[in-house]
Parts: structure tokens; sequence; C-alpha cells
């Protein structure tokens, strides 16, 4: 057996992450991702048991290094505000600087290769978002919600505007960047939907 080389190792990843948002997954294969990492397809199965557990791992990897980044500087301990604007902050950090990474979760996300993100999300959630929540309406800086609510008021403004900044444009304006003045107005906004 071949030793594991780290360097060629996150090349394929980088590799199979960029054809999967390139092409989706319908246009990937295992010898596609070999020819564009200038290996052979044997390589790819050093270290990995096929398609399915690359991307597999792709997902978990990918998801796993966006909520890290998310929760620097972060403790459940926090007020609400001051939690809430770290974590957009981190999110939008995480998403100028691996805009690629961030279109390969928003493919995947929908797909059955996320249900493994799904459940290590659960665990992270359940440690730091579950308290965070619990924290903000004892101290009554948050309404009791369901977290689906609270997630969907919370973040989904920020995702949207994200996507309007990475595509350049709105479905209104040719023209759309997410300035920070802009994302702290919608964070304002965001705050006072959320508490009491």
């Amino acid at each position: 057996m071949r030793p594991r080389d780290e360097n060629k190792e996150l090349l394929i990843r980088q590799k199979a992450i960029e054809m999967i948002v390139a092409d989706g997954l319908d246009g990937f294969s295992v010898n596609k991702l070999a020819k564009a990492a200038a290996v052979s397809p044997a390589t790819i199965y050093i270290y990995y048991k096929d398609k399915d557990d690359l991307i597999t791992r792709l997902c978990v990897d990918v998801a796993t290094n966006m909520m890290d980044y998310s929760f620097v500087n972060f403790s459940p301990e926090m007020d609400f505000a001051e939690g809430l604007k770290i974590q957009w902050l981190n999110r939008m950090k995480y998403f100028d600087s691996f805009p690629t990474e961030m279109e390969f979760i928003e493919t995947m996300r929908y797909t059955h290769y996320y249900e493994e993100v799904s459940k290590s999300l659960t665990v992270t959630f359940g440690s730091l978002l579950g308290p965070f929540m619990e924290n903000s309406v004892r101290k009554k800086q948050l309404i009791p919600l369901p977290f689906e609510v609270y997630w969907s008021i919370a973040f989904a403004p920020l995702y949207q505007l994200i996507k309007y900044h990475h595509q350049g444009k709105s479905y209104v304006n040719n023209e759309f960047e997410l300035t920070e003045k802009l994302m702290m107005q919608t964070f304002e906004l965001v705050l006072k939907a959320l508490k009491p």
C-alpha cells in the first residue's frame, strides 16, 4: 500500500469541491477528479473507499470547518446581541474567505450526503446554540421560540444577503455588494424581531 501524501490529499479535496460547485454531482466522477488533480484514480482510493465516501467526508469536513469558524470568540454565556453579532461577523468572514466551500455546502445541503452533516451539527447546536438560546431567554433578551423559527429569523437574512453579494446582483439590482453598514442595518432589524 502506498503512503498517504497530505498535500496530494488536500489537492484532491480542493479539486473535488471545485468540480462539484462547477458541474454539480451529475458531472462528477472519480476519473474526472483524478484527471483534474493530475493523479491516478488508484491514488484517490488510498484516501477514500469510493466516490460516496469522498463526497460524504467532504461535506462533513467543510461544514465542520464552517461551524468552527462561526464560533470563534463565541460563548453560550454571552448576552444575546453580542453572541449573535459575533456569529454574523464570523460567518461573513468565512464566506468571504472560502466562497467555493460556501457554494459547495449550498449545493450539498439538499442531497442525501448532507445527512452526516446534520448529525454532527446537531451535536454542535446542542452544546453551543441550545445553551445560548436558553441563557438568552432566561435573561429576557430573546423571545422563546422553536429552534427552527429562531434559526430562520436569526440567519436566513444574512445568508440571502451573502448569496446576493457573491452573485454580485440581486433580483432587482444588477449590482449588489454587501457592505458592513448594510449588514449591520439588517442585523439590527433581526435583533428587533427576536428581542422581547
